[in-house]
This record gives C-alpha cells, structure tokens and sequence, in this order.
C-alpha cells in the first residue's frame, strides 16, 4: 500500500504516471522524439499538480530500467535516482519489457499456449526482447538478437507468439510467414504500464542501491558518426 512515482524514459516516449495503492491517480505521456531532459521534470510536475500531492508524500520513485535508449535510460534513471537522494525514499527499478508484456496479456480460450514477445529496436536487424506466459512468468530472458529467419523457430512450432513494440516491425516480414505468429501494431512502454510491478516491488520491499544503480543497458553505448566524419 503505497503512493508510488513511476518514471518511463526507455524509448521515444517519455511517460510518469502516480499511483496509489496500486491505482492510477494521474499520468503525463508524450511520444516523438528524445525530449526527455527538457520534459520528464514538467510531467513530473504536472501529475502531481492533477492529483493534488506533494512531492514530498511520495513513497518510493520506480524508474523504467532497460533495456531501452542509452541517452534516455540514463536521464530517468539520473532523474529517479536525484529525487531518491533529495527525499530519502527508496528507489524500484522495473525492466521494460516485462511492463510492456503486461499491458499486453489477453484472455484466451486457445487451447494452444500463447506467449507474449516485446521487442524494442536496436541498431540494424537487431532488437532487445524477451518472452513472457500470460501469467506475466518469463519464458526466454532478455536478451539482444539479430533477427533472421530462424528467430523463435522453436517456440512457433508450439506456441502461438505475440509480437508488440517498435522492435518487432523488423521480423514481421520474416516471421509473420508462420501462421502461429502474431503481430500487434503501435504499442510502446507506458509509466502506467508500470504500476502493478512497482505496487509489488515496493509491498515486497524489492529497493534498488541508490548509490550504485545503474540502467539495464545490456549493450555498450556506441556514439554515431556526425554527417561528414
């Protein structure tokens, strides 16, 4: 039972919902390119002004950990970990794809098992996923791969699969040939997506090390070239 500030940077979308008691009170969401230093702290702001709580009350930050973009798992982990230190609360971190592969679990009266695939994309045919039951248990751990057209041969052959998230548009044309393969368009991580994992983090007391977090990056930052080097 807590009242919990969840903080979204791992993509294009920057997203803070709060929450009590495992409830939406309010939520601030944009999606479009990274604006995340110039935005998070106005959402901030913004949804604590609709629900009328001071800062101060919150019980516990929960950031989106990764894996995701560099620059924007690094300015809301930044960002989380400034308010933990300021307002001595504990800090939750939750892996992005698990919350996505939560607002994705639909009822089924299949009787062939269907798992849930977020995909968010990396660099060229490569994306960051991972592959959940419906009970929101992973199946296959996150990971990074190169998509080709051996990908998730082995659970296809069993399993009906749902793919969701800007990563999964690269193998929909490889993939999508297999008729137990399922693709669902435009859905990306949300801080209200987050709040049923923090509501549990936080009742099992599940606290990050303020002091030595870090993001899930799980690949090494490469810088890009500028135009002309």
């Amino acid at each position: 039972m807590a009242l919990i500030l969840n903080i979204e940077t791992a993509t294009t979308v920057c997203s803070v919902s709060l929450a009590k008691d495992g409830k939406l009170l309010s939520l601030k969401e944009q999606n479009g390119d990274y604006s995340h230093a110039e935005n998070l702290t106005l959402f901030i702001e913004d949804v604590l002004k609709q629900a009328q709580i001071k800062l101060s009350k919150v019980d516990a930050i929960a950031v989106s950990k990764g894996p995701g973009s560099y620059t924007g798992l690094r300015i809301g982990v930044s960002t989380a970990k400034g308010l933990c230190y300021s307002l001595d609360k504990p800090l939750i971190a939750i892996n992005t794809l698990q919350q996505m592969a939560l607002s994705q679990q639909p009822a089924t009266n299949n009787q062939q098992p269907v798992l849930l695939c977020p995909m968010l994309d990396a660099r060229r045919m490569e994306v960051y996923c991972a592959v959940y039951d419906l009970n929101g248990k992973e199946v296959k751990e996150t990971s990074a791969e190169i998509i080709d057209e051996h990908s998730f041969a082995d659970i296809l052959k069993t399993n009906k699969v749902i793919f969701f998230g800007d990563g999964s548009a690269k193998c929909k044309e490889i993939v999508s040939k297999n008729s137990n393969a399922i693709f669902i368009d435009d859905v990306v991580p949300s801080a209200k997506n987050m709040i049923e994992l923090s509501e549990q983090a936080y009742n099992a007391k599940q606290f990050e090390d303020v002091a030595y977090f870090e993001p899930f990056y799980l690949k090494d930052f490469v810088a890009g070239k500028k135009k002309g080097e």
